[in-house]
């Protein structure tokens, strides 16, 4: 079962042009997660007042969310797409937890 699920994820696609509605939805969601995440960690991290953190932090956001939603679909198994965000997401929410 778990081996059938890994082959299945870990083999690339027959034709290249076709990015699959999978690495799709994980590139949009996954790069909107990775990048609220980082635009919280940002927010904590800078020692400025708390106006021109958050317009930093949005700035931030919108352009990590483009590079990391690009990074994700050009991903070149489904595996790949999803270790390229899980493995963000992790790191950002530890580091968000040993923070707060």
């Amino acid at each position: 079962m778990i081996g059938n699920i890994y082959k299945s994820l870990s083999t690339p696609e027959k034709k290249g042009r076709k990015i699959g509605l999978f690495r799709i939805v994980t590139a949009i969601f996954g790069g909107l997660l990775i990048s609220y995440l980082g635009m919280t960690l940002v927010a904590f991290l800078i020692p400025l007042p708390i106006e021109e953190t958050a317009v930093i932090s949005i700035m931030f956001n919108t352009f990590i969310w483009a590079l990391a939603s690009t990074w994700i679909a050009l991903s070149y198994t489904k595996l790949s797409a999803l270790l390229k965000t899980l493995i963000p997401t992790l790191v950002f929410s530890f580091a968000l937890y040993a923070l707060y």
